[in-house]
């Protein structure tokens, strides 16, 4: 059972030697990101394993490198940019592999970097989205961020547009979700 701050009953959430606290805000873009503001771009695959709060990343980048990684978060329900405790485990090809034998949910996206933002691209029925994030090492740091003019709407505190959500999501919600902020992809 799950209790008010988004841990299990019994087990204690709180930053400590593994876990951090996630500090990011979420905004939604109508268009991607021009190639020429791009410094870095990767093709990410989430596996969000069923049952669990673990989500398995493999992230290819141009020229063959590739950076596998499982996450666990924890959300914290309040409003704002702190999103939770995030724990990363950096694996082994053969540790990835035996972790993505599991059942498991998936989403897959093309990431570039636009400092300060990260921007998502998303493939499949999420076609059309394209969700920004911007990261923060301090609360005042997140309370304080202007966010670009290309960012049409701020979704932080919009559960529906967190990657555990997006996972479950179909091509119709999506568009239905983007219309409510006005946004209509082709």
């Amino acid at each position: 059972m799950m209790d008010k701050t988004g841990g299990v009953q019994g087990q204690s959430v709180r930053p400590g030697k593994y876990a951090r606290v996630e500090r990011e805000r979420r905004f939604l873009l109508a268009e991607p990101p021009e190639p020429s503001s791009v410094t870095v771009t990767r093709v990410i695959t989430d596996r969000y394993l069923v049952g669990t709060r673990l989500r398995l990343r493999r992230a290819d980048f141009p020229g063959g490198d590739r950076e596998l990684k499982l996450t666990q978060k924890v959300p914290i329900p309040r409003p704002g940019g702190i999103q939770g405790l995030i724990t990363n485990t950096y694996l082994s090809p053969a540790e990835y592999d035996l972790l993505a034998s599991l059942p498991a949910v998936v989403l897959s996206k093309t990431r570039f970097s636009v400092p300060p933002l990260g921007v998502d691209v998303f493939d499949g029925p999420l076609q059309g989205l394209v969700l920004a994030e911007a990261e923060f090492t301090t609360d005042e740091e997140a309370q304080s961020f202007v966010p670009p003019p290309e960012c049409v709407a701020e979704v932080t505190d919009d559960i529906r547009f967190t990657g555990g959500r997006l996972v479950e999501a179909s091509r119709q919600d999506v568009l239905g979700w983007l219309a409510e902020y006005g946004i209509h992809p082709e």
